[in-house]
């Protein structure tokens, strides 16, 4: 069903039968009710604080267990994020936090697979087109700054490609 026949049939509907569908929706699928949970009392840095707290977990997990580094799990919330339209300085500073992170998880613990480097540098670079296209480049600068010059410290193999 096109977006056009969906409006076509929305707008025939008796509101208590649209209602109805509304809430149907709302109790079977759970996007649904997080978006209009999020829609009717968006605490937003609520939301940030856990994305926070997740990321750090995957670097840093509590007890013996191994850390897992996963860039996924941030990217992740990040797309979600952007799903729910989170103010975009408060997901800069999530996305700022997991680069972040992940320098401090390779100072203390120098991942030995290329793939954690290279996924950082992805990460590194949609964080760079996310500020240049919400005018937070400013913002963000000195944070950024200070991400290339650890990558230079820690000595990464694509350190070139970083700032």
């Amino acid at each position: 069903m096109s977006k056009r026949e969906l409006k076509r049939y929305l707008h025939q509907l008796p509101k208590p039968e649209l209602e109805e569908q509304i809430l149907d929706l709302y109790a079977k699928f759970k996007n649904v009710k997080v978006y209009y949970d999020f829609v009717f009392k968006p605490n937003e840095r609520k939301l940030i604080d856990e994305a926070k707290f997740k990321i750090y977990k995957e670097y840093f997990p509590q007890g013996k267990r191994k850390p897992k580094a996963r860039r996924s799990v941030a990217q992740k919330m990040i797309k979600h994020f952007k799903t729910l339209g989170v103010e975009p300085q408060l997901l800069a500073e999530v996305m700022v936090f997991n680069l972040e992170t992940a320098l401090d998880f390779s100072s203390k613990k120098m991942p030995r697979q290329e793939a954690f480097y290279i996924s950082i540098l992805r990460s590194y670079k949609e964080s760079l087109e996310y500020f240049e296209s919400h005018n937070l480049s400013q913002v963000f600068f000195e944070r950024m700054k200070n991400i290339t010059e650890k990558v230079w410290e820690q000595g990464w193999f694509n350190k070139e490609s970083f700032g």
